[in-house]
């Protein structure tokens, strides 16, 4: 087992045991991505540099990508070189992902309106499915179509498991509608989580994720060209974990939710063996 999948491994069981259902070329193109995004991600998150520094080092990984594309691979891409090449992973998407990592430099994301959390999600979350897909060999408009619903439902999920990790580091992504639907006018992350309409405001997100959810399984559930089985468990297995939150509800205290082996190996086994 390569360092990069012992680390996908150790963070996100379910993304781990979708990619292993890929063959050897296409499992290393994802693993590779997920790399990348991995080392991006860090530069919002770690503490210790300034924001400009942060900023710098985001510019950084900006000339690589572009450099890749144009068959000039710093070191550092070099994983990514015959993904790139083999499946056409676009320049855009790459650029994407870093661009919304840099939306979470400096006072971060509190509250956005829907669209500002929408983008977001769309360069953090979709924009790594549109590279995806191109890995899983699907066509370009139901490829798109898919990365646009399963990003967003996974991101969607996330956030709502997030919430007090994300709060200790001064963010909020739950978006202002869902917060005023819940009459809840305070803005400072750990004070919103304390609020009566917190578990309200979630179930508003929750609500929009299953929208997404469900669009994303029509999609495969059509069974158009590709390797259909990584989305499959991915929505399965997020998907579980969303309902079991809104079980036990978002009221404080909130414990933080996820599958256990058993669960998910069920859903390996009823959505990852079909096509």
């Amino acid at each position: 087992m390569t360092a990069v999948e012992s680390q996908a491994q150790a963070s996100g069981s379910s993304f781990y045991a979708a990619m292993r259902l890929l063959p050897k070329a296409e499992r290393e193109a994802m693993f590779a991505i997920y790399a990348f995004c991995r080392e991006v991600d860090d530069i919002a998150d770690e503490p210790g540099p300034t924001i400009d520094e942060r900023r710098a080092l985001l510019d950084g990984w900006r000339r690589d990508v572009r450099a890749l594309h144009v068959g000039s691979a710093a070191r550092r891409m070099g994983d990514l070189v015959e993904p790139v090449r083999r499946f056409g992973l676009a320049e855009a998407d790459f650029l994407a992902v870093i661009d919304g990592m840099e939306m979470d430099v400096g006072e971060g994301i509190r509250a956005p309106p829907f669209a500002t959390l929408d983008l977001y999600c769309d360069r953090v979350a979709s924009a790594v499915g549109r590279l995806s897909v191109r890995v899983f060999g699907m066509a370009p408009a139901p490829g798109r179509e898919l990365a646009h619903h399963l990003g967003r439902a996974l991101q969607f999920t996330n956030i709502l498991r997030d919430l007090d990790e994300d709060a200790a580091a001064g963010r909020l992504y739950l978006p202002a509608e869902a917060l005023a639907a819940a009459g809840i006018e305070a803005r400072e992350p750990e004070e919103v989580l304390t609020q009566p309409g917190i578990d309200r405001a979630c179930r508003w997100l929750a609500a929009q994720a299953h929208e997404h959810y469900r669009a994303a399984d029509r999609i495969v559930g059509a069974r158009p060209e590709g390797r259909l089985r990584p989305p499959r468990l991915m929505s399965g297995a997020y998907g579980a974990i969303l309902r079991r939150m809104e079980a036990t509800g978002w009221a404080p205290p909130r414990r933080r939710v996820g599958l256990g082996k058993g669960a998910l190996t069920w859903i390996v086994l009823t959505r990852g063996l079909a096509r």
